[in-house]
């Protein structure tokens, strides 16, 4: 049982995306809040994630838009990578929204930031750097790290993690990427548009295996168009370092080198040390399990983002924050279903989705499940981009829609119709009488629920 007497309403461990939502709405709420961080307010996805990433992505596309200009009439030259200039952009992001989160922050006399690394040392206490703060509910919100693998020392030269990758002053000619999910296929995607040979080594059977099946596939062939390799099914062995570069030896016994090896396998849960266990909360190979209100074994002690199983993205984070705050505060609100967050992997072409898939679906409701694929090339827009791909909608008979896989440039755009389809739990007729604008890659949601309706337009039921 909490102290009343305890000096605040909130004391959160942890300043990233589920840190400092959860500050940020209880402050709202009225709550008094100590929001404690021992680098930067706004965590892995402001600094390190999310937002660099995405900036190093789109450098990618403006460099291909200029050497592919020639096949929309533009005549260009795409004269070459400037990684400091790429990485003054990048940082220029990230420093403008860094100093409007601080500002946010700042502007909320509830909320008090402590510098420092902070430790649970008893029920409601938190210990930061020999001061004990204390409070009525305790919020673990500390995040996640970049994991590796027995066998590979990290060096940042030669073995780099995403932390590192994201500030080459340079770029290799030729690079390993040891991971095909969404963070290895995302550097892979930027990497080769910005002018790297790039190979993908991922052991589970093919890339994005988080993904529909179908979706996985559409980035397979469209990253064999782009000419980045990859090998799936394959696990890494061993790990040689040479004067020009890395060798990955797979167990097959097949060599990839390159300058540089870049370890994306994922991202682990920082809990160890943090004095979890030692306060009785139940964990889970790292990982700190709750309930559907993000509340530990302990009640008042709760945890968020991604250090709770399930997906580790930042505004799922941000969903738990704000889940916490207003639990916290007595408003009772509606648990999160975790497969109606929207899902994007910002490769070219991108995948977006929400809901199930296929499989899963089969899994659930065995043969009352629906499917229609709506491919791009019947869509007026993506044919202007000159994107292919595909909206695949995952539905029950009589019943509503719950999946939607989306493939093509541009599309994690469109995730956001396709989060309220599934939340709202629509039917294919209820999205079919809606009118989509003409020519936006929008309409393709539009027409692919017309013809799994039974009234197709431009395409076949």
């Amino acid at each position: 049982m909490s102290d009343p007497n305890t000096g605040y309403d909130v004391v959160i461990l942890g300043g990233g995306s589920g840190g400092y939502a959860t500050a940020l709405r209880a402050g709202q709420l009225g709550l008094t809040v100590a929001l404690i961080e021992k680098d930067k307010v706004g965590g892995t996805c402001l600094h390190r994630g999310c937002i660099p990433t995405k900036a190093l992505l789109h450098a990618g596309e403006i460099a291909d838009s200029a050497r592919e200009s020639e096949q929309f009439g533009v005549q260009a030259e795409l004269k070459g990578i400037d990684m400091p200039g790429v990485n003054k952009y990048k940082d220029s992001i990230v420093g403008r929204l860094y100093k409007g989160l601080t500002g946010m922050i700042k502007g909320d006399e509830k909320i008090t930031v402590i510098n420092g690394t902070g430790k649970l040392v008893g029920p409601n206490t938190v210990e930061v750097d020999g001061d004990r703060i204390t409070g009525k509910n305790i919020v673990l919100a500390t995040g996640s790290y970049s994991k590796t693998l027995p066998g590979l020392d990290i060096d940042g030269e030669q073995i780099l993690t995403s932390d590192e990758a994201l500030n080459l002053d340079a770029l290799p000619k030729s690079a390993i990427v040891l991971g095909g999910g969404v963070i290895g296929s995302e550097f892979a995607s930027a990497w080769k548009s910005l002018g790297v040979e790039v190979t993908i080594v991922e052991a589970l059977p093919r890339l994005v295996a988080a993904e529909d099946p179908d979706s996985s596939k559409a980035l397979e062939r469209a990253f064999r168009k782009r000419g980045i390799k990859f090998h799936t099914g394959k696990p890494f062995k061993s790990v040689d370092k040479t004067a020009d570069g890395v060798t990955l030896t797979l167990e097959d016994g097949t060599e990839v080198t390159g300058e540089l090896l870049l370890v994306a396998v994922g991202r682990g849960p920082t809990t160890s040390g943090c004095g979890f266990e030692d306060q009785g909360i139940t964990m889970d190979r790292g990982f700190v399990p709750t309930n559907e209100y993000m509340q530990t074994n302990v009640p008042h002690i709760y945890a968020v983002g991604d250090i709770v199983p399930g997906v580790q993205l930042a505004h799922r984070g941000f969903g738990h924050g704000i889940l916490v705050a207003e639990h916290i505060a007595g408003l009772n609100p509606a648990p999160i279903d975790e497969d109606g967050i929207p899902r994007v992997t910002y490769t070219e072409p991108e995948i977006a989705s929400v809901g199930i898939s296929e499989e899963k679906a089969k899994e659930r409701y065995g043969d009352k499940v629906k499917v229609y694929n709506y491919n791009l090339g019947g869509n007026g827009k993506s044919r202007i981009l000159k994107t292919a791909g595909f909206v695949k909608l995952v539905s029950v008979e009589d019943g509503p829609v719950v999946g939607i896989h989306m493939v093509g440039a541009r599309i994690g755009e469109q995730v956001g119709e396709a989060q309220l389809i599934y939340n709202w739990e629509a039917y294919a007729s209820d999205v079919a009488q809606l009118i989509h604008m003409h020519p936006t890659q929008n309409e393709s949601l539009g027409e692919a629920h017309l013809a799994l309706a039974g009234k197709p337009l431009h395409a076949h039921a």
